[in-house]
């Protein structure tokens, strides 16, 4: 199997999870567009959709599925999302495209947190995959030197803006043995917006894609 077989597995796996005649959390990714190919097959069982990124929104829209604003939602039932890492313990790491915060945000309304991804994405510890940090533009060197005291490598993205219009630092190096205490320290650093370490809000539960099938993971107590 390929890993776009794997991914569109336990996309369409996650339908179960959404709750007809509500709005469904959408996140951002390849992952989850094949999901919102699959979501378009029953969007009229739902109410809508809250995007993370303008690019799922774009891709919501272009399938006929009714995108909302959070602002106007009291309750989101369930956000289906990938991730670049993630660990049993379903902490990740995320913003490999940029939409950390938003996913963030999202993330942090909805009831239920269902991630789907690979299992090239399972990891036993995070940091392999270099830590997005989104940065107001005008703190960039100095949350560089910040991370720079931390033993990480930050790396600019060159060439990109996130929807909000902020900055990108791919923080590298990183063992990240306590990763919500670690997510709570960086985001006490001045000019941090959000960084990508999804552990104070983890996901519940974590479909992954594998030869064998899609297997499911839910959240340790």
């Amino acid at each position: 199997m390929t890993q776009d077989d794997l991914k569109r597995q336990v996309a369409e796996a996650a339908l179960k999870y959404v709750v007809e005649d509500a709005i469904v959390g959408v996140g951002s990714g390849s992952t989850v567009f094949m999901f919102i190919e699959f979501l378009s097959k029953i969007k009229n069982k739902i109410e809508g959709a809250v995007a993370a990124s303008e690019a799922s929104a774009e891709r919501l829209k272009k399938h006929g599925i009714r995108v909302v604003d959070l602002n106007s939602v009291s309750e989101l039932p369930v956000y289906v999302d990938g991730a670049d890492e993630i660990t049993e313990y379903l902490h990740m790491i995320k913003g490999g495209g940029g939409a950390l915060t938003r996913e963030k945000i999202v993330a942090a309304v909805a009831k239920t947190f269902v991630c789907i991804c690979d299992s090239s994405k399972l990891v036993p510890v995070l940091g392999k995959f270099p830590l997005p940090l989104e940065v107001v533009p005008m703190a960039r060197s100095h949350v560089g030197r910040e991370m720079l005291r931390r033993k990480a490598q930050p790396v600019l993205r060159e060439n990109f803006k996130t929807d909000n219009g902020n900055l990108i630092l791919d923080c590298h190096g990183l063992t990240i043995l306590d990763p919500a205490a670690l997510e709570a320290e960086l985001n006490n650093i001045a000019g941090v917006v959000t960084n990508g370490l999804f552990a104070r809000r983890s996901a519940d539960v974590l479909l992954l894609g594998s030869p064998d099938g899609v297997k499911t993971y839910k959240k340790k107590i």
